[in-house]
């Protein structure tokens, strides 16, 4: 099998739904934006060979429709040769499109891939504008259906994450990410975007105001335990210990990684970051989803050949922190390794792009900390879980 490497990794800022900057900025248009960045920092050919886009979506309807990731590479500037496809898989979305790039080129059926995602969650609402439940599932497996929110409080029961623990782990989370942001870490992964605002003026005109977003807006440095701890429970009022402040935040971003082979690399003298070694999804009862990273971790591990305790640096998204921490306890994972820079509680999680944009953290953290594996891990809506692991050149 041929190698697949990382060439270039890089996101959007993530910035809060419905009250940030991005919050007017379609989709398609964001993930174009991060595509042409991608291109200016890395381009040394010809834009015509790339064999393909790949942009995750969790939600691709309305203005994340009619195969967002065609109309993704058009508003890119990329020729009309170059085609597009939209892949849903949930919150694994961003990383399934990283692992299908290079699942074509390890097969030596292409050779240049544009590959990850992009979500607007202030355009789209979870769930989509139609929900329409089977009614197979109704009655075979309703947990399918249970709200994100009421399978964390199932995990927190089941492996008895308490609700301390789960503000103490979201703390660490904003904390991290303020430290990472103060200290400019993120600058090398983020390419700035912009956005536009209109506002009313006096004599009954709009003024239009264009803006340079280039700053997570997620992270709250004044954020303490006690204040965390004073939350109410955010989905099961009785006894629940799940609340907006140990949950991701909604969130909107796109992020892009370029996935070409040994011998694309060699012809335009790239320099690659990381080689893809290994991928893997894994299946869980649907009203645990959160414990889904356990299985596809152990799975991915065996899969590449290596044990877990040579992974140097994990980003394990932090859907909710009941979820996260069973993961860490279930899998004895070292707490060092997790997160460095902060999670999806302080960073944010925008669905279909997050897998895309922890591949760009990860990525770029190896590179400054000289680690040689890496991984990228998170649940899946419905019961399942997703790895992808990462060796540094």
């Amino acid at each position: 099998m041929k190698p697949a490497y990382i060439v270039s990794a890089f996101r959007s800022p993530v910035c809060k739904a419905f009250k940030g900057a991005l919050r007017a900025k379609r989709p398609d248009e964001l993930c174009a934006e991060v595509i042409q960045g991608i291109l200016a920092r890395t381009a040394k050919f010809d834009t015509a060979e790339i064999d393909d886009v790949l942009v995750g979506c969790a939600m691709p309807e309305a203005e994340q429709g009619m195969n967002i990731a065609r109309f993704t590479v058009l508003l890119a500037g990329l020729p009309d040769s170059v085609p597009g496809v939209t892949v849903n898989r949930f919150c694994s979305s961003g990383l399934q499109t990283i692992a299908m790039a290079a699942d074509r080129i390890m097969a030596g059926q292409a050779h240049c891939i544009m590959a990850g995602g992009t979500e607007s969650m202030s355009l789209i609402p979870m769930m989509g504008n139609k929900v329409v439940a089977s009614r197979a599932m109704n009655s075979l497996d309703p947990a399918a259906y249970l709200g994100m929110g009421m399978t964390a409080e199932n995990v927190a029961n089941e492996y008895k994450i308490s609700r301390s623990d789960q503000d103490q782990f979201s703390f660490e989370s904003h904390q991290k990410a303020v430290h990472a942001i103060t200290a400019g870490l993120f600058k090398s992964e983020i390419i700035p975007v912009n956005a536009s605002s209109r506002l009313p003026a006096a004599g009954g005109k709009v003024t239009v105001k264009d803006t340079t977003v280039d700053t997570d807006e997620g992270p709250r440095a004044d954020t303490t335990v006690e204040a965390l701890n004073k939350l109410r429970p955010a989905f099961l009022q009785a006894g629940g210990s799940v609340t907006a402040g140990n949950s991701s935040q909604m969130s909107d971003g796109a992020a892009m990684s370029l996935v070409c082979s040994e011998e694309f690399v060699k012809r335009y003298n790239l320099k690659p970051i990381a080689r893809f070694a290994g991928y893997s999804v894994a299946g869980v009862p649907p009203r645990i989803m959160g414990i889904g990273p356990v299985a596809a971790i152990t799975k991915a591990c065996k899969l590449v050949g290596i044990q877990q305790h040579q992974i140097e640096r994990i980003e394990l998204n932090e859907a909710f922190a009941a979820q996260a921490l069973a993961v860490v306890r279930s899998l004895n994972l070292e707490s060092k390794k997790i997160n460095p820079t902060g999670g999806a509680i302080a960073l944010g999680h925008p669905l279909g792009a997050t897998g895309a944009k922890l591949t760009a953290t990860l990525l770029h953290g190896m590179q400054r900390d000289r680690q040689k594996w890496g991984l990228v891990s998170m649940c899946i809506g419905t019961g399942m879980g997703a790895a992808g692991i990462f060796e540094l050149i």
